[in-house]
């Protein structure tokens, strides 16, 4: 893959991963605030567009192209054997079972059958946060096994 090309394709991975992160990190927070909003009010109902929002339009098109793109740059790089890649790369995949965990939650809020506590969410909020830190280490440190 030219040089060129290879520098864009990490750029719009990083754009991806950075757009896919802010949905990954304000979700959680959005429930934690749609719990406390009693079923069938404005308030609820202003939650559920912003959570539909967010998922359909930004985190589901940047969780993609974060795939696509992370693999274009794998795949130009060679790095398939690195075993810091082979980490990071479980520690995507569990960012992925988060988000869809995430889309399943936002559908129980939208059908009003939520029994998840505000607390709940506060935890899963974290989740993100931890892998993101681990996969940053991986990528940047590259500890050897």
């Amino acid at each position: 893959m030219d040089a060129g090309l290879y520098d864009w394709m990490k750029a719009l991975h990083v754009i991806s991963v950075i757009a896919w992160m802010a949905g990954l990190l304000y979700l959680p927070r959005l429930f934690v605030y749609h719990c406390d909003a009693e079923v069938g009010s404005v308030q609820s109902e202003t939650f559920k567009v912003m959570e539909r929002r967010l998922l359909k339009a930004i985190m589901n098109p940047a969780m993609i192209a974060s795939w696509v793109f992370g693999l274009v740059v794998l795949y130009g790089g060679g790095q398939w054997t690195e075993p810091w890649m082979h980490a990071k790369l479980t520690l995507v995949v569990l960012m992925t079972i988060a988000h869809m965990m995430m889309g399943s939650w936002r559908r129980a809020f939208a059908e009003d059958r939520n029994q998840r506590s505000a607390l709940f969410f506060r935890i899963a909020n974290e989740v993100p946060t931890v892998l993101m830190i681990a996969v940053v280490i991986f990528v940047i440190v590259k500890p050897g096994f």
